[in-house]
C-alpha cells in the first residue's frame, strides 16, 4: 500500500513540475461587451410648451423654467434639456447653441452636423454628433423660430474616453434623436 502511495505522490510531483513552464502566453485581445435593453418610448407631457417621446428606462426631473434632466443611472449619463423663449433673439440663440457645440472642437476628432426639418410640426433644428474624447458626444437644438427654442446635450460622469463609452454614447444618441424627432409644440 505504501508503494502505491509513494508512486502516486511521485507521479503527482512529476506532473506538477512538468506543468510549470516559464514561457508566458499573452492573453488574446478582447473587447468589452455592453448590451443594453431595446429601447421603448413613451410620450412625455408637462406644463411646458412642448411634448416629446423619451426612453422608459430613463428618469426625468424638471424645474420651473421648462428645463429637464433625463438620467441614465446604469450608463452614468444625463441629457440636459433647456427651453428658452424666442423674443426677437433667434440669431443669438442659434449662435449660442452652435458655439456650445464647437467649444468641444479642441478634444473632438470630428463634429457631424445633421439638419432636422419637420415643416408640418414647425420643428427646425440641428443634431450634432461629436466624435472623440470630448465632454459631450451628442447635442441638438430645435426651434419653431418664433416662440420656442430647446437645446439638449448629453454628459457622462466618467473621463471622456470615447472608446470606453461608445456603446452607451450610441444608445443615448439614438434616444436624443428620437426625442428631437418626436418633439411637438403645444
Amino acid at each position: 500500500m505504501s508503494k502505491k502511495i509513494n508512486s502516486f505522490i511521485l507521479i503527482l510531483v512529476a506532473l506538477t513540475i512538468s506543468s510549470c513552464k516559464k514561457e508566458v502566453l499573452p492573453k488574446p485581445s478582447s473587447h468589452l461587451r455592453l448590451d443594453y435593453p431595446e429601447a421603448s418610448y413613451a410620450n412625455f407631457e408637462s406644463n411646458c410648451p412642448f411634448t416629446f417621446e423619451m426612453n422608459n428606462d430613463a428618469i426625468i426631473k424638471g424645474n420651473t423654467d421648462c428645463g429637464f434632466t433625463i438620467t441614465y443611472p446604469k450608463m452614468k449619463a444625463t441629457i440636459y434639456l433647456t427651453h428658452k423663449s424666442v423674443n426677437g433673439n433667434i440669431n443669438n440663440l442659434l449662435r449660442d447653441a452652435q458655439k456650445l457645440t464647437y467649444e468641444h472642437v479642441i478634444k473632438a476628432d470630428d463634429i457631424v452636423e445633421q439638419p432636422y426639418l419637420n415643416s408640418q410640426q414647425r420643428v427646425f433644428g440641428m443634431f450634432y454628433q461629436v466624435n472623440g474624447n470630448a465632454a459631450t458626444n451628442s447635442q441638438f437644438y430645435v426651434t419653431d423660430s418664433t416662440k420656442n427654442f430647446v437645446t439638449g446635450s448629453v454628459y457622462f460622469y466618467a473621463k471622456p474616453n470615447f472608446d470606453s463609452i461608445m456603446p452607451a454614447a450610441s444608445y443615448i444618441k439614438n434616444d436624443m434623436q428620437r426625442l428631437m424627432e418626436t418633439l411637438k409644440w403645444k
